[in-house]
């Protein structure tokens, strides 16, 4: 299963959410870094939603690029 993950760069750090999955966040110095551990807070955010009894939720989120014209 793919989920779509956002990752914005700060000024000292990135960030990296998940929007299918409210909460699911996760902050590193690095790109590589929020990618490693955006991963393990999915999977982590997924293993608390089973133990609940609750299903995976389905990855309806999707990502485009956008051109807009420059001033």
């Amino acid at each position: 299963m793919q989920y779509m993950v956002v990752v914005e760069r700060g000024t000292k750090s990135f960030g990296a959410s998940v929007p299918d999955l409210p909460g699911c966040i996760a902050v590193a110095e690095t790109e590589d870094e929020v990618l490693l551990l955006i991963k393990e807070a999915i999977e982590m955010h997924l293993e608390d939603l089973r133990s609940r009894g609750a299903a995976d939720p389905p990855p309806a989120s999707r990502g485009a690029l956008v051109d807009v014209a420059s001033t």
